[in-house]
């Protein structure tokens, strides 16, 4: 009887765990699983959330650089129109040294101006002036490589 009992207990242990209910964890495997996919699900969501809220902090970042660059072109548009922007080829107190240079450029083909520099003794001989700070600083570099190397931009206000 003893055999028997230890024959049948060996059976059921080898037999049981074949089947599909133990296999599959039976009512507790079900929760397990089901836990296991609620799981999955929060944290996706939770990964889904924070991807968002750095889509978020990133289209703020774009929308910060865009308002700041439309500031800076108002403020540069406001600038440039208010300011002229004056090439300088000879700053002098003497003013005959002034219009003796002017005199060489006019030679030259160029139509230089004398201007008075404000609460200052100075007069500067303006090669060329320009409403926009990008043409003249383009024109600045240009007559800097060609003509006269010392020569500067003054803006009249």
């Amino acid at each position: 009887m003893r055999n028997l009992s230890v024959i049948l207990l060996t059976g059921l242990l080898i037999v049981l765990p074949s089947c599909k209910y133990f296999k599959g964890g039976g009512l507790f495997g079900k929760k397990a699983r089901i836990m296991a996919i609620m799981k999955a699900q929060e944290d996706s969501m939770r990964v889904a959330n924070s991807l968002q809220k750095v889509k978020d902090h990133l289209m703020e970042i774009e929308n910060a650089k865009l308002d700041s660059a439309r500031k800076a072109d108002e403020e540069r548009l406001a600038f440039e129109s208010k300011h002229k922007f004056n090439i300088i080829v000879g700053s002098f107190i003497t003013p005959e040294y002034a219009k003796g240079l002017c005199e060489g450029y006019r030679k030259q083909g160029y139509d230089p101006k004398i201007l008075k520099k404000e609460r200052s003794r100075f007069e500067l001989v303006s090669i060329e002036a320009h409403d926009s700070f990008r043409k003249a600083f383009s024109r600045l570099k240009q007559f800097q490589d060609t003509v006269q190397i010392e020569s500067w931009m003054y803006i009249n206000k």
